[in-house]
């Protein structure tokens, strides 16, 4: 028996030491929800969790950008509905317009009012969404996806000739009214082939927002499964590791005791 040197202390107390470190890692782990406290806890794990977390926050922005362009589309639709109601009683106005018993007295009341439509139909073309144009002949470009990929959206414009040729009409007259009433229809049809175009915007960018929604679940799925920590089976390691720190302070007691069995020996 020596005195000196414990090989026993010293065994337990490298032990201790390590279980010690392992139980306050598995204290941070709880209290943190991570299980990548530090980079060499898993290096090439947080290597891939870094960038799924930036690819995760670039699908939330390109979300954000369609969800303007789904308000920026919709915003399109609601006036082109009011433009639609316009342009209906614009046709109806030009059709009584035509009546043989009707004066051009009657017919320039019917005018104001068919004038003060197409007035309401100009100045729509002029709106504009947080300062963008809504109806002009710039494409509306959207990021779609984390990569910045770019989609053009159908573009809606008031300024072409069949709606300026309509709002420039006037009913005035027995012989201005048929050509009026053309130009009015001209306009509707146009007017059809936006909203359709509208339509079809809205499609694209639903489908596209609901495509992101799916894709980031399953992005930050995966993240979780790499750097967030399962409570249940950490808290089984806690309990191991709190058992073996409360042994291992009583065994390195016992190992340092064990050398006053010498004085038997004195």
């Amino acid at each position: 028996m020596v005195i000196n040197t414990n090989i026993a202390a010293e065994s337990s107390a490298s032990l201790l030491a390590t279980s010690s470190a392992n139980l306050a890692k598995s204290i941070q782990r709880l209290s943190s929800g991570s299980k990548i406290i530090s980079p060499q806890d898993d290096a090439a794990g947080l290597a891939v969790s870094i960038q799924f977390d930036a690819q995760s926050a670039r699908i939330s922005a390109a979300s954000n950008n369609i969800g303007n362009a789904v308000s920026f589309t919709q915003t399109q639709d609601g006036f082109l509905q009011q433009v639609g109601n316009a342009l209906n009683r614009m046709s109806e106005l030009a059709v009584s317009a035509q009546d043989t018993t009707k004066t051009d007295s009657n017919r320039a009341l019917y005018n104001g009012e068919f004038q003060q439509l197409g007035s309401y139909i100009t100045n729509v073309a002029s709106k504009d969404f947080n300062g963008v144009s809504l109806f002009d002949t710039a494409a509306k470009s959207v990021t779609i996806d984390s990569e910045a990929a770019q989609w053009s959206m159908a573009v809606v414009n008031l300024g072409v000739s069949a709606y300026t040729t309509a709002t420039g009409s006037n009913i005035a007259t027995s012989s201005a009214a048929p050509t009026a009433l053309t130009a009015v229809k001209a306009a509707i049809t146009q007017l059809a082939s936006d909203r359709a175009n509208i339509g079809a915007n809205l499609a694209r960018l639903n489908y596209t927002s609901d495509q992101l929604s799916v894709q980031k679940t399953n992005i930050d799925a995966a993240n979780s499964a790499i750097k967030n920590v399962d409570v249940a089976q950490e808290s089984t390691n806690f309990a191991r590791l709190s058992i073996l720190v409360q042994s291992g302070t009583a065994m390195l007691a016992q190992a340092n005791a064990m050398p006053q069995t010498v004085l038997k020996l004195l």
